[in-house]
């Protein structure tokens, strides 16, 4: 008789929430967290309206709910969006533990260990985890849900090659002031990818998000920094649109504003936190050939690919599959979990690949993120339907559709 009968791999929001579905029906679960105590996972913590509304107790952990978002173009175009239905951010360290402590108390045993591929063997009748401590943990299935970086995925699934992977990466910043800090998010210019600043109950959140095969550092992390002294420039003094993506003025009587952004910096080196992470970016070949459920294992969340590839969220898709694997463990049918999944959400997913580079490509001459904040800079149904996509309430299948009926409406 094996310990357990689900061994979970990573204590995320797709491992603990899985747990705690599997727990609850009174499955054997064990959860295996091995990051250390207080490192949070590197993420911007949105988490969409969509998520929210398909599980409202995850308003109960402590975050900050966003009516409102400021959205800028490669050009430096500004968009301000009053949002029907608000999304939420989160510290990822007060998230995870949110969702950690309840498959807890649901029953699921933790252990603070970080398993590797190697760690994990596999026999007829299921797997054993050896731990570093030297114990043997057994269980009927195993699940990885460790993320984009996972070792157990590389080995069940196969590597993804760095064209399909993206990085992100940042710095946790303190609050300039608390009820001046806006929700942005730039898009790049040169660049696929954007910048974002979300603030959380204790700090602000800023980072980059774009594609490792033409990751240049030094480069985006100037960028990086433009974009938040604006950040900080636009909060001590109010009421201003941040100035982004612009050459700067070197005149004479320009030098005053220019010690105070080298003033600003210096002080944010002081307190800013640096963090980067990978982000899973599939494109439209593999979501048809990589599986994410074999031989009593399955991979849930980015360890399994399981992120947006136009913009890197990936929460809403770690809950959505965790749910619908405990679903199908719990029916008697785990196997059935590729399926379920594919049907769900795999046909977005994918279309989201097919128009990832259409997105971040040139429209009428610009930048079709140019195009887009243009518009809905002058229409309302525009800028609903944009609204809704920011939401996760809108999907790419019918996106261009839904832009073109709501741009022929009447204003």
């Amino acid at each position: 008789m094996p310990d357990f009968d689900v061994l979970i791999v990573g204590a995320g929001p797709a491992g603990s929430f899985a747990a705690e579905r599997l727990a609850r029906a009174g499955v054997r679960v064990a959860l295996f967290d091995g990051r250390p105590p207080g490192e949070p996972k590197a993420c911007g913590g949105g988490v969409t309206s969509k998520a929210l509304k398909a599980w409202p107790h995850l308003l109960q952990a402590a975050g900050r709910t966003i009516n409102e978002l400021d959205m800028y173009s490669p050009a430096g175009k500004h968009l301000h969006l009053k949002l029907d239905e608000p999304f939420a951010i989160y510290s990822r360290n007060a998230f995870d533990t949110f969702l950690r402590e309840r498959a807890r108390e649901a029953g699921a045993a933790i252990f603070s260990e970080k398993v590797s591929g190697r760690n994990c063997q596999q026999a007829e009748d299921g797997w054993t985890v050896h731990t570093q401590a030297g114990a043997e943990i057994c269980g009927q299935w195993l699940v990885a849900a460790d993320g984009a970086n996972s070792a157990i995925a590389k080995r069940l699934a196969g590597p993804l090659p760095p064209a399909e992977m993206e990085v992100a990466f940042g710095y946790r910043a303190p609050h300039p002031d608390i009820d001046k800090a806006a929700t942005v998010v730039a898009f790049l210019p040169k660049w696929a990818g954007y910048a974002w600043a979300f603030p959380r109950v204790d700090h602000v959140s800023f980072g980059i998000a774009t594609t490792q095969d033409v990751f240049d550092h030094d480069s985006l992390d100037g960028l990086l920094w433009d974009f938040m002294i604006s950040y900080y420039e636009v909060a001590q003094v109010g009421n201003l649109r941040m100035q982004l993506w612009k050459k700067k003025d070197a005149q004479i009587n320009n030098l005053r504003h220019q010690d105070r952004q080298c003033a600003l910096r210096l002080e944010l080196e002081k307190t800013a936190e640096p963090y980067a992470a990978r982000i899973p970016g599939l494109s439209p070949r593999t979501w048809d050939t990589r599986s994410a459920c074999g031989k009593n294992w399955a991979l849930l969340g980015d360890a399994a690919g399981f992120a947006d590839p136009v913009t890197g969220e990936g929460i809403y898709y770690a809950l959505r599959s965790a749910e619908l694997f405990a679903d199908a463990y719990l029916k008697g049918a785990p196997e059935n979990y590729e399926q379920l999944w594919r049907a769900a959400f795999g046909g977005e997913l994918k279309r989201a690949s097919q128009m990832r580079r259409r997105f971040y490509g040139n429209f009428w001459g610009a930048p079709f993120t140019d195009r887009m904040i243009e518009f809905a800079r002058g229409h309302r149904g525009i800028r609903r339907v944009l609204g809704q996509l920011v939401a996760g309430d809108q999907g790419y299948v019918d996106l261009k559709k839904k832009l073109a009926r709501s741009a022929v409406k009447p204003v």
